[in-house]
């Protein structure tokens, strides 16, 4: 667990992050509100709830800093930005679905206010108006580039569901569903930036690195908070991932490192799914180091994306990025 210092911290490094590119950011979420209008009024009233529903950003956030580092002067990244965040939000919409959640970002889910039917739906008008804006950018390797994280999304959701209560799954096989799910949307958002100014290909293979890393540093965070945080800190019921019977790393890693009885308490767990084994599973997930080999991989995968930043020259965006990459390792919610 991070210290107080260092939580305000984060905070405080997210905030001048936001003021950097807040007349951007601005631009972004009007163009997200009204493309979000629809004649359906239920369209427009669950796409608005979810997407001011407290998220962090963090995706268009990145796709404007990427940008900006490569010295783009236009307003197409605007465009980006919204289709990046609409995807994104399309995918929360279809997960929640999948997974029956009922708390998300301390709310409750779309699906659990009006139900499984109308989330699908609308998040298949979100993923449709994500690719009605992808046109007005008018270029085909961008059209190319979001296309295919959203293939590679789906694939990853489905290779995610082949993982539930299996508690053979391995940890590269993980690492493979969390790079196909979560981090190639941000890759693709940051690759964007840098390809929409024009930079070198190196640099714009390097944004995309960026981008890759830190998404895997998102996931992997996530799957430290589930064990390490509090539902009000996380926004989200702990133990979702548990009671659903997805081997995340934390559980993996406890699997193969504790004793017989607690890797027969973790596989029961994740083969039967539900909490009746919470206890058990927690005390084996400390004690065992899972909770701080899991973070270790993350800070790893924290580095690789700053590491990634070296061959472009300082600037405020690009310190942006690398304070980006700070506070997605040590937050905690």
């Amino acid at each position: 667990m991070q210290s107080k210092t260092q939580e305000k911290q984060g905070v405080e490094s997210l905030d001048a992050i936001r003021n950097l590119i807040k007349e951007d950011m601005e631009a972004v979420n009007e163009l997200i509100l009204k493309s979000l209008y629809s004649d359906v009024a239920l369209v427009s009233e669950l796409g608005n709830y979810l997407i001011n529903s407290g998220g962090k950003r963090i995706r268009p956030a990145m796709v404007l800093l990427s940008a900006r580092a490569c010295h783009y002067h236009g307003d197409k990244h605007y465009n980006v930005a919204a289709i990046i965040e609409f995807i994104h939000t399309a995918t929360l919409l279809h997960d929640d679905v999948v997974d029956d959640s009922k708390m998300r970002r301390g709310k409750e889910t779309a699906n659990a206010i009006w139900g499984n039917e109308a989330s699908v739906l609308v998040g298949d008008f979100v993923y449709s108006r994500a690719f009605e804006m992808m046109v007005k950018v008018d270029n085909m390797r961008v059209m190319e580039i979001l296309a295919h994280a959203t293939n590679t999304i789906a694939e990853g959701e489905v290779m995610q569901l082949l993982n539930v209560h299996n508690a053979d799954t391995t940890i590269d096989s993980y690492l493979e569903v969390i790079r196909c799910k979560t981090a190639k949307l941000f890759e693709a958002g940051a690759e964007l930036g840098a390809l929409l100014a024009r930079a070198p290909e190196e640099q714009i293979r390097a944004m995309a690195r960026y981008g890759m890393h830190l998404g895997t540093t998102f996931q992997l965070v996530d799957d430290v908070l589930d064990y390490s945080s509090t539902a009000d800190e996380l926004g989200k019921n702990i133990g979702d991932d548990l009671a659903e019977g997805k081997p995340t790393l934390p559980l993996i890693y406890a699997i193969a490192h504790g004793t017989k009885a607690q890797t027969q308490a973790v596989r029961h767990a994740i083969e039967e799914g539900g909490l009746e084994d919470i206890d058990t599973v927690m005390e084996a997930v400390t004690s065992t180091g899972a909770i701080d080999y899991t973070a270790k991989i993350a800070g790893d995968e924290a580095q690789k994306a700053r590491d990634a930043l070296a061959i472009f020259p300082s600037s405020p965006y690009i310190d942006a990025l690398i304070s980006l990459a700070d506070f997605s390792v040590d937050r905690n919610y």
